[in-house]
């Protein structure tokens, strides 16, 4: 049996995945740290990033960990290793409360099925980051810009990266 952390957040997609998570959580770092997976879902009426409708379901993790936020004091990142994009309408029940805990044989589609989540389409976390850096790595790279994006992929200070470049 899973169990699963479900969060209703603005954030886009893109930021959860570059973020390498979802954060700034008040939750039960122990409990939230014991679940297979997080589901994502989108808040539509807190100046959204993504276009997915208010309460869908968008974004299933596994999660990895459970970490402090890199936003805000006091609060928790939920760390994922891998990520499978969904459309699951109306999956946020309407709770006031931004974080929900699941077991997966109560977590169910539509019919009233349990929702199998280990055959959603799986893809790395850090293979979106790759393709990112592809995308935006400038044509010629300096010593300082790739410091400062090594940096805050991995959340560390620039200080703690090295480059040895060996010709």
């Amino acid at each position: 049996m899973s169990d699963i952390v479900a969060v209703f957040t603005s954030k886009s997609v893109e930021t959860i995945l570059a973020d390498g998570g979802s954060q700034s959580w008040a939750l039960d770092r122990v409990r939230a740290s014991r679940c297979d997976y997080l589901v994502v879902c989108r808040n539509a009426n807190d100046q959204p990033e993504g276009p997915e409708p208010h309460g869908s379901a968008f974004l299933v993790g596994k999660v990895s960990d459970v970490v402090a936020s890199t936003e805000t004091a006091g609060r928790y990142k939920i760390l994922i290793s891998h990520y499978a994009l969904v459309t699951w309408e109306e999956e946020w029940g309407g709770a006031r409360n931004p974080v929900a805990y699941w077991k997966d044989s109560d977590y169910t589609d539509d019919e009233g099925k349990v929702r199998d989540f280990k055959a959603l389409d799986f893809k790395k976390v850090e293979d979106f980051a790759v393709d990112r850096a592809k995308d935006n790595a400038p044509a010629g790279l300096t010593i300082a810009a790739a410091k400062a994006g090594l940096a805050a992929t991995f959340n560390v200070p620039e200080t703690a990266i090295e480059i040895t470049i060996r010709a």
